[in-house]
């Protein structure tokens, strides 16, 4: 009979190896430590196999547990209990598909059974201010940062809740290549601004595990290090390309081909050239200073 304990803490192993390379993941000697069994292994495993979906079944997402993983992914912290984080529901189809039209090379935003958007707030605490008879005299750029990295807490609290009831998922930052006629779409005032899009359905298969820079290069200890990084990188564009080769070099009307296409490679093109240049002026729109 099988061990369901020893199985999961397989899946871990095996998922880290296949995320950040076999050099990462602990010896199986680790969970002798805790006792054989480490608390929460389950969700440490979904955790870890975490991937993205663009493909859903015809299944319907019930009302009922979406308010479920609202009230989870709302649960999350929230920088000094300002709770400045909102989430849009686009449940009306006619939105949905204007959202999708300005990011026509994502056709699954259309075929998405939920779409979601989820906002950075910083009305309500300005409003609040001015309820109280309080002055807002934190007009620069953290209080930005505070609104957004809320939003993005909130939905990756919510990603993980989906994931643990069956659910896939996948992020969609483009929107933020046109945040103003989103914002218009969804009718957001001065103040709330959108962080990103997700599309949620029930997965028509099994994801993949995407592989990740080693935590070599990602993790530090005391003091930031670039001990190697260079080294690391090529060796993770070698076993990503392995696993996962890109299909396409991109921008080719810019760049000729080269021989070998990694992941260093395509993010080096990726952003060289300009994107989401005019966030900034959309922000500031918003009536945040950014100072």
């Amino acid at each position: 009979m099988s061990d369901p304990n020893l199985e999961q803490q397989e899946r871990l192993l095996k998922a880290i190896a296949a995320r950040f390379g076999a050099e990462c993941a602990p010896p199986r000697s680790a969970f002798d430590r805790v006792g054989g069994s480490l608390p929460g292994l389950e969700e440490l495993v979904r955790m870890l196999e975490h991937s993205s979906h663009r493909r859903w079944t015809e299944k319907p997402v019930d009302a009922a547990l979406l308010r479920v993983l609202f009230a989870a992914a709302l649960s999350a912290p929230s920088k000094s209990d300002l709770q400045q984080a909102d989430i849009i529901h686009v449940a009306d189809r006619l939105k949905v598909q204007a959202l999708a039209d300005l990011i026509p090379d994502m056709p699954w935003i259309s075929q998405a059974p939920v779409v979601l958007v989820f906002c950075g707030n910083n009305r309500r605490i300005r409003q609040i201010g001015e309820w109280r008879g309080k002055p807002f005299v934190n007009d620069h750029l953290d209080h930005f940062m505070n609104a957004a990295v809320d939003a993005g807490i909130v939905m990756a609290q919510f990603i993980r809740a989906a994931e643990a009831v069956g659910l896939g998922v996948v992020p969609i930052s483009a929107m933020r290549n046109h945040s103003a006629a989103t914002s218009d779409i969804l009718g957001l005032p001065d103040a709330v601004f959108p962080v990103a899009g997700l599309c949620v359905g029930y997965p028509v298969e099994s994801g993949r595990i995407i592989p990740r820079l080693s935590m070599d290069v990602t993790v530090h200890t005391d003091v930031f290090s670039e001990e190697g990084v260079q080294e690391h990188i090529d060796a993770y564009d070698q076993r990503r390309h392995a696993q996962f080769p890109l299909r396409r070099q991109r921008y080719p009307d810019r760049y000729p081909d080269v021989p070998f296409n990694g992941w260093s490679e395509d993010k080096a093109r990726h952003y060289s050239v300009p994107e989401r240049a005019e966030f900034g002026d959309f922000i500031r729109k918003k009536k945040f200073s950014l100072r």
